[in-house]
């Protein structure tokens, strides 16, 4: 009778859609929304890795431009009125409001200086927000997704020791198949917390990072201005 059990059990077909399909609708539901949060936070993963990539580019760029002895003035006309990245706007915010701050005989008007950082500051806080969308998705599936799955193990096993009730049949042909379909949820659940717990935490510094280059800017830039006005 035990060799016939272990010959059924070897028999079944232990495979990934297998396991799937012969899985209960809620367990079923559970992987289908762990897969697609898997799917979902790679695609924000690998899209993040190049916008970070792009925005070091362009914020080297833009201080080649901004170091190289070029007027302030003739710089700020060649990026026009629609700069084309972060750092640009950043700058263009700073000289928008340091043109306004002047009257028309040259003076400047009281509070230029205030006004300017924080015209900076405000057009950092919105690259900043740009910079981070999304983020917060990887954040969740981080920490709800083992959770999920657990969900759908617990319901699984259920369903396997009320099957077993029925049959009134404890061998292996009847126990393995529930409590693998069961497992699979949790796995599932940690492949899609994984990584994004990783990623997460990784961009989340490179954020950091990048917009504290874009502050240090901002205060580079300030302290310039404010020896013009000084001077």
């Amino acid at each position: 009778m035990e060799q016939e059990t272990l010959a059924l059990a070897g028999e079944m077909d232990f495979s990934f859609w297998a396991l799937f399909f012969r899985a209960t609708l809620i367990v079923q539901v559970v992987m289908v929304m762990l897969i697609a949060a898997s799917f979902y936070s790679w695609a924000i993963i690998v899209t993040k890795l190049f916008q970070y990539r792009g925005a070091r580019r362009e914020a080297a760029v833009f201080d080649q431009a901004f170091w190289s002895g070029e007027p302030l003035d003739e710089l700020y006309d060649e990026i026009g009125a629609n700069p084309g990245n972060a750092p640009e706007r950043v700058f263009a915010a700073g000289m928008l409001e340091w043109r306004r701050s002047h009257r028309a005989d040259g003076g400047l008007i009281a509070g230029g200086q205030s006004r300017i950082d924080r015209s900076m500051d405000v057009a950092i806080a919105k690259e900043a927000e740009v910079l981070n969308a999304k983020l917060g998705f990887l954040a969740t599936t981080a920490s709800s997704a083992p959770f999920v799955g657990l969900f759908g193990t617990v319901f699984g096993i259920m369903n396997a020791f009320i099957e077993i009730a029925q049959q009134q049949n404890t061998s292996l042909a009847v126990v393995a198949p529930g409590i693998a379909e069961a497992l699979l949820a949790t796995g599932l659940g940690l492949l899609a917390a994984i990584p994004a717990l990783i990623f997460y935490n990784k961009l989340t510094g490179d954020s950091d990072n990048i917009v504290a280059g874009w502050e240090s800017f901002a205060d580079e830039f300030s302290t310039i201005l404010s020896r013009q006005l000084d001077s």
